[in-house]
């Protein structure tokens, strides 16, 4: 055979093999994108051991975060969105989980920074994790809202996919909840990163 006929032959063959691995690309990725991580059980009432200030004022949102997802940089953009609609009828919250060992400022990244931008949020240190597990978070971007009395409304994602931070079932409920007292929904998935090394390994069983 020839050096021509030969190209002739396997050229097609190699387009249709890189063709099939870009498939296989695309949908591995678009596997990881909409593959929620695990949540715990949230507790229905207020952990009182928690050091989160509640409200008795406003509802009380607690968002847990991983410094380092990549993940939720698109629950941070939803959570900014979410604030701005429910103008103040909440006392926003938010947990950066930081490790032991870590190195100092570990937590203040990227991530930190846009969260203090976002007007009427507290911003927090989770050492360890404690809170987390208290509020029984496992994936970064987790959020719960408690009412009044301390009772569980809502836990969940508040993003359609991982990196979307687009309108969500999440979202839309937390607005609801916030701005009419009922929802359709309570419940969502989370989409994000894993919050400590445990997590991580539960989530890969």
């Amino acid at each position: 055979m020839t050096k021509s006929a030969a190209r002739k032959v396997f050229l097609p063959i190699v387009i249709i093999m890189w063709l099939c691995a870009i498939g296989v690309g695309v949908r591995f990725v678009l596997i990881y994108e909409h593959s929620p991580g695990t949540v715990g059980e949230t507790p229905k009432t207020w952990p009182g051991e928690s050091r989160v200030q509640r409200s008795t004022d406003f509802p009380t949102l607690v968002m847990m975060v991983h410094p380092h997802c990549p993940s939720s940089r698109a629950s941070v953009i939803a959570l900014s969105l979410l604030l701005a609609q429910v103008q103040g009828r909440v006392n926003a919250n938010v947990l950066f989980v930081r490790p032991l060992g870590v190195p100092e400022n570990w937590e203040k990244g990227e991530l930190w920074l846009s969260v203090a931008k976002i007007p009427g949020v507290k911003l927090s240190v989770d050492h360890d994790g404690i809170e987390a597990s208290r509020f029984g978070s496992t994936t970064s971007g987790h959020v719960m809202l408690y009412n009044t009395n301390g009772q569980l409304l809502f836990s969940g994602g508040i993003t359609a996919s991982r990196g979307d931070s687009g309108e969500s079932d999440g979202r839309s409920a937390m607005v609801a909840l916030l701005m009419q007292g009922q929802a359709a929904k309570d419940e969502t998935p989370v989409f994000g990163c894993p919050l400590s090394e445990k997590a991580k390994d539960q989530e890969e069983l």
